[in-house]
């Protein structure tokens, strides 16, 4: 029924609201600073890469299993997952048990040495009265809106415009995500590169999040010329691979609006 579908997309939203919170949590604590962007590129990698293969195994494992198989395939491998990050996996990596100690020792050397002032953590009042966090929350909101809804558009785009076939639409709304997930690092590494040569760290987050909004904003606009379903996925992987640079833009920015990174001279 619609009221259960509805129920399970919000248990969705809850389960998966913590993820992007935790890993701006985590990264600081197991990448130098001055890898802050291609971490969170590497990081991300995986999350569009997730999409890749969605796309692509479901027609596939629909037509063996069905629809309802299809969505228990899916969880199992989450659960598949999870056992294997909470074996291996620490929060911090002085706590771990797999790293070497000379990546351990670069981790650490690389980690900021300013101080929070105090141990409690800022009121909620006080964090939204910052216009930093504003400026994080509608850069969010823009950037989520347009990526969900290419994710959940793009096949019945293709579908419907171009008139392929499910797998045909597979292929064509699986490669822009590839691309997505290798433009991401690129743009990390480049950011912090740029970082590294002198650049401010505030005008390359201003620079890498212009790309990733008015890029992607210019491709969609060529859409309406697109006559063929290869030129289409040619301008949404633009415009998906430009969206990547707000990975290098705000959601960098994400990790210094946390208590233990507020004064992290690295950020400004």
């Amino acid at each position: 029924s619609a009221t259960m579908l509805l129920a399970v997309r919000v248990l969705f939203g809850v389960a998966e609201g913590v993820a992007f919170p935790t890993m701006s949590t985590f990264l600081p604590k197991w990448f130098p600073t001055h890898e802050r962007a291609t971490a969170v590129g590497l990081s991300m990698g995986g999350f569009h890469l997730g999409n890749v293969v969605s796309f692509l195994a479901t027609p596939i494992i629909m037509s063996h299993i069905g629809l309802a198989g299809t969505f228990a395939f899916f969880a199992s491998l989450g659960y598949l997952w999870l056992s294997v990050w909470l074996l291996n996996v620490e929060s911090d990596p002085i706590d771990s048990r797999t790293i070497s100690k000379s990546e351990l020792q670069l981790i650490l050397a690389g980690r900021s040495k300013s101080k929070v002032k105090g141990s409690k953590s800022p009121s909620l009042r006080e964090v939204f009265s910052k216009m930093e966090m504003w400026a994080i929350i509608v850069a969010n909101v823009i950037n989520n809106w347009g990526y969900f809804v290419l994710l959940s558009w793009m096949p019945v785009y293709f579908k419907t415009v171009y008139n392929v076939n499910l797998k045909q639409a597979a292929w064509f709304s699986a490669i822009p995500w590839g691309v997505m997930a290798l433009s991401g690092y690129v743009a990390g590494a480049s950011a912090d590169f740029m970082i590294k040569s002198g650049l401010s760290i505030v005008r390359v987050r201003k620079i890498m999040q212009s790309i990733g909004f008015i890029g992607p904003g210019v491709s969609l606009l060529c859409l309406r010329f697109a006559q063929t379903p290869s030129a289409a996925a040619v301008i949404m992987t633009a415009a998906l691979g430009l969206s990547s640079c707000s990975q290098a833009g705000y959601f960098c920015n994400v990790q210094r609006t946390l208590p233990l990174n507020t004064l992290d001279p690295y950020t400004e």
